[in-house]
């Protein structure tokens, strides 16, 4: 039996691991080992996904969370690699750009372990980034690279990765998704649309949680007074992520939270609930974007660049850099309700099974 070591550490990772973890429990020659940072340490960030998506209860529980992302990255290899140690796992699999990713391939690769990257080759080609510099990398230790669009398949091409090392497999998101909506439409959506007094398609979902965002505070401004321009003519949900309640307060912004619709993190389902039934949704994160889509809700991205250029191109998601309140406004109002061209770039809703195939191949 092979050893498959998985290393997860925030919101994104649960959910992708919730549908590979599955895949892989079914086949009887791989033993998967599962792995959690402690990067995210809220309970609705990270308790509650296990729970709600059936992901196994994690062997290992490193509880590594806050402080600057050198020493975060560095504490995270140096107990990793004990663990790594310790079990003499196959395989390390790591999913997506935090620094828990990073810090498991550094980690593994310095153990001459082989690496598994699902969500590879996704690229912003903005270094300024930490997430740009962490999936570069880690693409660089691993030994199979999942990619999820043709975009990235072509991204690793054009940095001399041979084809061989390459496979396409779509998006776990996307088996995710399919799987949890009719769940989520079942058990959550109405009672949290009456407890939060929200109706189908009458009001806007928000996250705001990037570090390019956040720690700016004129980017933190604009955008949280663009919300506020928003919330005079439409409800305007905040899911409050706790990085961004912390800036607010330090950069004496509470005030612009007023207006605003703001609740707690929400569970893996609650989150999808809301996004189907919005008729915008305003984000910074990757993961969202590609939510909204499966969702066919449109999406207004506050980044300055997206790893999901396709979204962009079909005319689901528009990329706005967060700078004037006044056109976040202009621009939230114009897209809401709209919808882009038919596209299907994430694959079947198969990818996870397609992971596991790539992986025994590996073994034989």
């Amino acid at each position: 039996m092979k050893k498959i070591l998985t290393v997860v550490g925030a919101r994104p990772q649960f959910i992708k691991a919730s549908a590979l973890s599955h895949a892989l429990a079914t086949e009887v020659e791989l033993n998967e080992i599962l792995v959690h940072t402690g990067q995210h340490y809220d309970e609705n960030m990270s308790a509650v996904f296990f729970d709600e998506l059936g992901i196994p209860k994690p062997a290992y529980h490193l509880g590594i969370s806050g402080g600057r992302h050198g020493e975060m990255t560095a504490e995270m290899i140096k107990q990793l690699e004990q663990v790594f140690l310790k079990e003499s796992p196959d395989l390390v699999l790591v999913y997506g750009d935090t620094n828990s990713t990073l810090a498991a391939a550094l980690a593994a690769a310095k153990l001459h372990i082989p690496i598994a990257h699902v969500e590879a080759g996704l690229r912003s080609f903005n270094k300024r980034m930490p997430e740009e510099l962490n999936r570069i990398l880690t693409d660089h230790c691993a030994s199979l690279l999942f990619t999820p669009t043709d975009v990235a398949s072509q991204n690793l091409l054009h940095e001399g990765f041979e084809q061989n090392q390459i496979t396409q497999v779509g998006d776990v998101m996307l088996d995710v998704a399919l799987l949890s909506k009719e769940r989520a439409q079942q058990q959550v959506s109405t009672q949290l649309l009456n407890t939060l007094d929200l109706q189908h398609k009458d009001y806007f979902l928000t996250t705001i949680h990037r570090q390019e965002n956040t720690d700016d505070v004129n980017r933190l401004k604009a955008i949280f007074e663009g919300l506020s321009l928003i919330a005079q003519s439409k409800k305007v949900v905040l899911p409050l992520h706790p990085r961004t309640k912390a800036r607010l307060a330090q950069f004496a912004l509470n005030q612009l939270l007023d207006d605003l619709l703001v609740i707690p993190p929400l569970s893996y389902l609650e989150m999808v609930a809301l996004e189907c039934h919005a008729s915008l949704i305003i984000t910074d994160s990757g993961g969202v974007q590609k939510e909204a889509f499966f969702h066919q809700v449109p999406c207004l991205t506050l980044r300055d660049e997206t790893e999901w250029v396709e979204l962009v191109e079909a005319e689901w998601n528009t990329l706005l850099k967060p700078s004037h309140a006044q056109e976040i406004y202009e621009v939230a109002m114009i897209k809401q309700g709209s919808q882009g061209k038919p596209i299907s770039p994430y694959g079947q809703g198969q990818a996870s099974q397609l992971i596991v195939q790539g992986i025994k191949t590996l073994f034989a």
